[in-house]
């Protein structure tokens, strides 16, 4: 796997954790576990190159932290989709997180990164996507602060791009950070 491409994924992530930084100062938001913590969101992934840096963080942590979130994984896979075709979002804490720490912080997904803010996705010929953000923001009494995500998402598609190109990887993937981890 070519180094340039993790650090590219790197530069992007340290570009998006800024960015989202910078807009929920303005707010003035700051994220401090609610309740209906994003950590217990049923997310889906869909870039492997997100896939194998995750993957590379979990393999810094210890054997015995490793083992620790591995079974985490597996119960949260057993119960959110105990049926075939079936997917239940119980509010699950994902198994990166302890004591309301990601463990993986550094190399979490992108959508870990951006969630909870309100923000927009244009794509040509059409209006934009928005999103409301998180419930604990009480966004919907503020005046919206532009977040065009639109970027983020062109760059993270040009860096999968890469990636698949030089590990020859094809097909789709749409996978939960549990997931992940145990059919890495």
């Amino acid at each position: 796997m070519a180094p340039q491409t993790f650090e590219s994924l790197a530069a992007l992530y340290n570009a998006m954790d800024k960015a989202w930084d910078n807009i929920a100062a303005r707010y003035p938001f700051k994220c401090s576990g609610c309740e209906d913590n994003c950590c217990k969101s049923l997310f889906f992934h869909h870039t492997y190159i997100e896939k194998a840096y995750l993957i590379q963080g979990f393999n810094t942590l210890d054997q015995t932290r490793r083992k620790k979130i591995l079974g985490k994984a597996k119960n949260y896979c057993e119960k959110t989709f105990s049926k075939p075709f079936e997917i239940k979002s119980l509010k699950i804490f994902c198994p990166a997180n302890e004591k309301n720490r990601c463990l993986l912080y550094a190399f979490r997904p992108m959508i870990c990164r951006l969630h909870g803010l309100p923000h927009e996705l244009c794509r040509p010929g059409f209006k934009p996507v928005m999103g409301r953000g998180c419930d604990a923001g009480l966004f919907d009494e503020k005046s919206y602060v532009k977040f065009d995500r639109t970027p983020f998402y062109q760059q993270m598609a040009q860096i999968e791009s890469a990636f698949r190109q030089a590990l020859n990887k094809t097909g789709k993937i749409k996978e939960t950070v549990a997931q992940m981890l145990i059919s890495q």
